[in-house]
């Protein structure tokens, strides 16, 4: 199992390219299920979860072609990935599959809304809350699809002429059944409104690219939606918005490490929270051509507290990064998780390091120190694996990351971008 190993005390400096967003490229990668023709994806990200997506859209009867890797000046890559699917060749997600990641259980408003039928695998994916799917299900019985659980499989059916337009309100905001709702309202009859809808950036690409295919979606980004149903969907080319969590990830690291880097390729407007958490806790951050442009000083990082919350208030993808980054400040800083409420598992692995860190509820109290020192750690979730990362970039010593599987799920190449900017870092293969 591989394990990356960290030197800490080098400043990071020089350019890192920010890759496509693994939350959009999934969902946009689905929606190939809801057309005969060809979706043409830019800018889709070598991951894990990608790889894997790509391997149940397949069983689902979806033609994959990659092109090839094309590397620019600045170290980044370009990866276009054409999907075609004439038809669906199985309306079943199996187990095997779906529980490996959870995104993959989004196939069933696709399979719904163009076969009329699905039965797919109650979901898997990291272990940071119970993340219920009565959302998906209530959403799609509002459009008039019977849904009924058996055996640990959701099974799905559409009423005679297909899905009808209905208005529906979100009981609490979920990004993924906003997802869902999208791609099964799309192709149903009539009118569909979502109220409470998810505005997250990931949510406004995958609308914007069904509309490309010749959905008719307007109010994506806001708290209300609105979709008309047409008959079918074409195919369209749409490029994969930035990855704004890998943006916050690197930006985080090099207020923690000290620096000055250029984020190249990214949308400061799409972390607008995050970045302002960031200056207040120190950093300088100024946007530039096609990027941030980010310098960190190290030992002066003043204490910030945050309160996650769904967009555009401060991500949960990146609470583990920034409290990783408070470790290091000059007071008392508190972290409040809204979102998820098992996603504190990185407490223990900081506190391996030096970090004086404790909870009481789903509120971290975190004590800045002067020093961190390296140490093997665990990773036990994607968001919480790269936040030992940041913490190892500036301990004393070395700090070795077991389980770095978890990274690869949502990071590209980080050792890389890392290494390029003088950090030592290396990938150790057992």
């Amino acid at each position: 199992m591989d394990r990356i190993r960290i030197v800490g005390g080098n400043q990071l400096n020089g350019v890192i390219p920010i890759s496509g967003a693994k939350n959009a490229a999934l969902p946009l990668m689905i929606a190939s299920l809801m057309t005969s023709d060809t979706l043409t994806l830019e800018n889709v990200p070598h991951l894990a979860d990608v790889e894997l997506l790509l391997r149940i859209l397949g069983n689902h009867g979806v033609d994959v072609a990659v092109n090839g890797r094309r590397e620019h000046q600045d170290g980044s890559y370009a990866r276009t990935i054409h999907f075609t699917c004439r038809t669906i060749a199985d309306t079943t997600a199996p187990y095997e599959l779906v529980s490996k990641m959870r995104a993959s259980f989004w196939v069933i408003g696709p399979l719904l809304a163009r076969e009329g039928k699905a039965r797919v695998s109650l979901p898997g994916g990291c272990a940071i809350g119970t993340r219920p799917v009565d959302l998906f299900i209530d959403g799609l019985r509002a459009l008039g699809a019977d849904m009924e659980i058996d055996a640990g499989y959701i099974n799905a059916t559409a009423p005679k002429g297909g899905l009808v337009g209905a208005s529906y309100t979100f009981p609490k905001v979920s990004v993924g059944a906003t997802h869902v709702m999208l791609m099964a309202a799309s192709l149903a009859n009539g009118t569909t409104v979502l109220h409470n809808a998810a505005r997250e950036p990931e949510v406004v690409d995958l609308a914007n690219c069904l509309n490309a295919m010749g959905a008719k979606i307007t109010g994506a980004g806001t708290a209300d939606i609105t979709i008309e149903g047409v008959t079918s969907l074409s195919g369209a080319r749409h490029r994969v918005l930035p990855d704004r969590i890998e943006t916050g990830t690197y930006a985080m690291a090099v207020a923690m490490a000290g620096g000055d880097v250029t984020l190249s390729g990214t949308d400061a407007t799409l972390l607008d929270t995050a970045l302002e958490s960031l200056r207040r806790a120190g950093a300088e951050i100024t946007v530039v051509e096609n990027g941030i442009r980010v310098i960190g000083h190290g030992d002066a990082i003043r204490p910030v507290d945050i309160v996650t919350d769904p967009f555009p208030g401060f991500p949960t993808d990146l609470q583990a990064q920034f409290m990783g980054l408070m470790t290091r400040s000059t007071g008392i800083a508190h972290v409040t998780e809204t979102i998820f409420e098992n996603r504190f598992m990185h407490v223990q692995e900081l506190a391996r390091l030096g970090a004086r860190i404790s909870l009481n509820g789903q509120t971290a109290r975190i004590e800045g120190v002067r020093n961190l020192r390296g140490a093997p750690v665990m990773a036990t979730d994607l968001r919480a694996s790269v936040s030992l990362v940041i913490a190892g970039l500036a301990a004393e010593g070395e700090t070795l990351v077991n389980r770095v599987y978890h990274l690869d799920r949502g990071f590209e190449r980080l050792e890389e971008k890392l290494s390029r900017c003088g950090a030592i870092v290396e990938r150790i293969s057992d």
